[in-house]
């Protein structure tokens, strides 16, 4: 064996022990996807009931939507009949407010007529019993004056 021999024997033998080395990690680097593989593939069967739950719950709250969709425009319905009664009553309110302005008016005229001819006869009674009492008194001194004479 010459020099050349023994040189390419040490270069295949380092090599050997190059991919003894390098299969190693390569191997359980092998394990390792298999596992993840594994782990994936257990997602998703796992994730596949789930998402059909997901489905399922999304249809009952579009019903549930629906529906309360349905009652927001019953609901709607029944304000908007509610305004009109409003309106009416609103509008019977004014015109009761304008006959009791028409009314007052009308009555407070007469009423400010009679307070005040009342007043002025008691006034007038008032006064000519004042005058009344006032002769008498007049009548009295004078006939004091004329007794003591």
């Amino acid at each position: 064996m010459d020099a050349g021999e023994i040189a390419g024997l040490i270069a295949a033998g380092a090599f050997l022990m190059l991919v003894l080395v390098l299969a190693v990690p390569i191997l359980k680097l092998g394990r390792t996807v298999d596992a993840t593989t594994n782990a994936i593939n257990d997602l998703v069967d796992r994730t596949g009931p789930l998402l059909s739950n997901v489905n399922v719950t999304v249809e009952n709250v579009n019903t549930a939507l629906g529906q309360v969709q349905v009652s927001l425009d019953g609901v709607n319905v029944q304000l908007a009949k509610v305004d009109t009664m409003t309106e009416h009553a609103q509008n019977i309110t004014a015109n009761v407010a304008n006959l009791v302005t028409v009314v007052s008016a009308a009555a407070a005229n007469p009423l400010v007529k009679v307070a005040s001819f009342g007043y002025g006869l008691r006034k007038a009674t008032a006064a000519r019993r004042h005058a009344e009492d006032e002769r008498e008194v007049r009548a009295a001194v004078k006939q004091r004056r004329k007794a003591a004479r």
